[in-house]
């Protein structure tokens, strides 16, 4: 216990900070992509698949491009300045987007959202960074991912409990992100040294960062690993951007619900938008809690390995986890994907930072890391492209039933809601909903993206086997 006392009072403000905006954040984002594209009738948008994967994408993906400038301004204008904006913007964007529900609209609140995003995240690593020591920055680290995990895992669960009216959603994100206003009286800037230059001087730090861009990109060596582990993120992302609508539109979750509603009733009557399922996001929120329970034992099994080989590990098994999650209709094997899905990530995530850290030029070590976010920004946008048009054309639901219903030649009113069209087709075909789903998805495989992203995930992993190879040769 001696060792959490080397922590100072900021280390422990800025962990609490971590939890309640990863609270806010995956509070809303893990419920976003079936608030997109959920039906009217259910408070939810209708936005295609496409308008969906384009907007999570390129927005998440800006979010992580952002911070090689927002980190420059934070170090400009001092950390509590920009970490008060960062929460004015959140509160104010979480507030202003359920006010709109058109595609442009929507679109720019959520880039808003980003900034706020993007102001906040190198401000709360560099802190994090700042008030640990070689001796402590292991451990300190470890708390400050497990913050992370713990919001990400108790967000939703309390968001769902709201979502019978979709703005509380936003709303409940607000309160939480505004609890931070509070702790920010007991943040204390931690060791940066004031600076009083002009603002002029701001631009010459931008202009030196993207200086500093040109001669990363003459290391052949990091980029071909960043554009690899773009892989990873494509596959990872896949968690948020599609599975919570897969699981919504084909997953049977009756044999769950009748579970919690046999032995935990609480739980069956709140996450639970219809008698005999469950919520898609209490579904899919399975991994942080995964990820709560087993870091610690899959750390301790992976920490001796190289890491290329437990990045390539990771990769290959979060390839399978993540494609079988695609496959079935059964909640139940579901779960068990994203247990594989969640051990692989356990494996290979962490690893990336490391060998990061490891073949930086020892002068470059902190711009080698600033750069770290290339393949977050590119896997997001890819994941946008995948959950987005391709998902649209292989596995939509309502994209599917109106191809049958054109098939069939059945005449559905317009104006109705996805739900409503659905139920109208399922009418005039003499099918319940569910029998309708079973047959659908028995007649047009949507099952089959499955493939697509198994083919990223052993693509990645197999480029890093090459890259291995190589790289180990050069060296010796």
């Amino acid at each position: 216990m001696s060792v959490f006392g080397k922590f100072p009072r900021t280390f422990w403000v800025a962990n609490v900070i971590e939890l309640f905006e990863r609270w806010a954040w995956y509070g809303f984002f893990m419920l976003f992509a079936n608030y997109l594209t959920g039906s009217s009738d259910a408070g939810g948008l209708e936005f295609t698949q496409e308008q969906k994967g384009w907007l999570m994408g390129v927005g998440t993906g800006i979010l992580y491009f952002l911070p090689v400038l927002t980190g420059a301004i934070a170090d400009r204008y001092g950390y509590r300045k920009v970490l008060f904006l960062a929460f004015l913007i959140y509160v104010s964007a979480f507030l202003l987007l359920p006010q709109f529900s058109t595609f442009t609209g929507v679109f720019l609140m959520y880039l808003y959202l980003a900034v706020g995003a993007a102001l906040f995240k190198p401000v709360i690593s560099a802190t994090i960074a700042k008030t640990t020591t070689d001796a402590t920055a292991s451990i300190g680290f470890g708390i400050f991912y497990m913050m992370v995990n713990i919001g990400a895992f108790f967000g939703p669960l309390v968001t769902l409990l709201f979502k019978g009216t979709s703005s509380l959603i936003f709303y409940v994100s607000a309160g939480i992100i505004s609890l931070n206003f509070i702790l920010l009286l007991f943040y204390k800037e931690p060791g940066r040294i004031e600076n009083t230059k002009s603002t002029e001087r701001l631009f010459e730090t931008f202009a030196g960062i993207f200086r500093n861009m040109g001669s990363i990109l003459k290391d052949v060596k990091f980029i071909v690993f960043l554009l690899i582990v773009a892989g990873f993120w494509t596959m990872y992302n896949q968690l948020f951007f599609t599975l919570p609508v897969f699981i919504s539109q084909w997953v049977d979750t009756s044999v769950l619900y009748d579970f919690f509603q046999a032995h935990f009733p609480f739980i069956s009557h709140n996450y639970s938008p219809a008698s005999g399922v469950m919520d898609p996001e209490f579904v899919t929120n399975i991994d942080a809690l995964y990820i709560i329970l087993f870091q610690v034992m899959v750390s301790s099994v992976v920490m001796k390995m190289k890491p290329l080989r437990s990045m390539m590990s990771g990769f290959l098994v979060c390839a399978v986890g993540m494609s079988l999650t695609l496959a079935f209709q059964n909640v139940l094997f579901t779960m068990i994907a994203i247990l594989v899905f969640s051990l692989g990530e356990m494996a290979g995530s962490p690893k990336i930072t490391e060998y990061i850290g490891r073949i930086a030029p020892v002068d470059k070590k902190a711009l080698y890391m600033g750069y770290s976010f290339i393949p977050v920004f590119l896997g997001n946008v890819l994941a946008g492209i995948i959950s987005g048009s391709v998902y649209q054309q292989m596995s939509d639901k309502m994209m599917i039933v109106r191809k049958y219903v054109e098939e069939k030649g059945l005449s559905i009113p317009e104006g109705l809601s996805n739900n409503a069209y659905f139920d109208e087709a399922a009418r005039q075909s003499g099918m319940s909903p569910h029998e309708l789903t079973d047959f659908l998805w028995n007649t047009y495989h949507p099952s089959q993206i499955w493939m697509v992203l198994m083919v990223v995930g052993v693509g990645a992993a197999f480029a890093l086997f090459v890259y291995d190879r190589v790289t180990s040769r050069s060296e010796s």
